[in-house]
């Protein structure tokens, strides 16, 4: 392959990712907008592997496609890391973001590792705690905050805490948002920790130990609520320490933003998770509102 070859396919590459953020996780790609140019190659090849580990197990005909394709994805960033070549756009961008940039393989892994996890648990197999929601958030979402701050060459202890937490926060409010399309597909809500369903009445146990789902709308509103009032804790310690993170890192920590939108929205539809305002506008904000919030907090250099 010659120079201009290898060169054309790269920005191609890097053309779809931006597409694939753009079309399945819009309000992250306008976050990503706001950082500055030298980052935004990183940002958008990691967010675009996020798109595709997420989607993965949705748009598979059969679970066996989704959990194959999980793995392949596995594989595949052992090949990045020995600088094989990989014919997948995602793939190669990411390839070339690892060879100009320190990324870590663990964190990279660990991200895709938790979504093979999570596609191998049986649909009737709950977590039993909310802290086991707050793992796999932070390894699917909050690992992406890292990257992106490592990618930038951003150390700071105070941003990768801010991360951590916003990372949380972020993940715990998409699984809720998500609860009436995996309600539809499992036929229960399999993102609620039993701890927290079994409080609110939505699960009661049988004779022989075993459990049963109630049908219950305001007994899940009630969990809705448990769950995000665990969010919003995470968004408050975030910000709590924003002033200890460094200017650069700031723009990197703006998921923060869409996290409070969410968390805003349920709060107008009192955590009625299937009010039909929530998938209106960008996470239930109308979209020029979305985007002056979003740009006035990144002109105040805020998250």
């Amino acid at each position: 392959m010659n120079g201009g070859s290898a060169s054309s396919n790269l920005r191609s590459a890097f053309s779809h990712c931006v597409q694939q953020v753009r079309s399945y996780d819009y309000h992250h790609y306008l976050c990503l907008l706001e950082l500055p140019p030298s980052m935004r190659k990183a940002a958008f090849a990691l967010r675009a592997l996020n798109v595709e580990t997420a989607r993965a197990m949705d748009i598979a005909s059969d679970p066996r496609i989704g959990l194959m394709r999980l793995v392949w994805w596995q594989e595949a960033i052992d090949k990045m890391f020995a600088n094989k070549l990989i014919e997948h756009p995602t793939a190669l961008a990411l390839s070339s973001v690892i060879a100009e940039t320190k990324l870590s393989k663990i964190w990279l892994k660990r991200s895709v590792e938790a979504r093979i996890n999570d596609a191998r648990r049986e649909v009737t197999d709950m977590p039993e705690t909310i802290g086991e929601l707050e793992k796999y958030a932070e390894d699917t979402v909050s690992t992406m905050l890292y990257l992106t701050l490592q990618a930038g060459d951003i150390k700071s202890t105070a941003a990768d805490h801010a991360a951590s937490h916003i990372g949380k926060a972020s993940g715990i409010l998409l699984l809720l948002k998500s609860l009436p399309y995996h309600a539809s597909r499992n036929r229960h809500f399999s993102y609620i920790p039993t701890a927290i369903a079994s409080k609110h009445g939505l699960i009661v146990k049988q004779g022989g130990g075993e459990e049963r789902w109630v049908d219950s709308r305001e007994g899940l509103c009630n969990a809705v609520y448990d769950m995000a009032s665990v969010a919003h804790a995470h968004l408050e310690k975030a910000r709590k320490l924003a002033a200890s993170v460094p200017a650069e890192a700031l723009p990197v920590l703006l998921p923060a933003v869409p996290s409070q939108v969410l968390l805003d929205s349920l709060r107008k539809v009192q955590f009625d998770v299937f009010d039909p305002r929530l998938t209106g506008g960008v996470l239930g904000m109308p979209p020029l509102w979305y985007h002056l919030k979003l740009k006035w907090t990144s002109w105040r250099r805020k998250y």
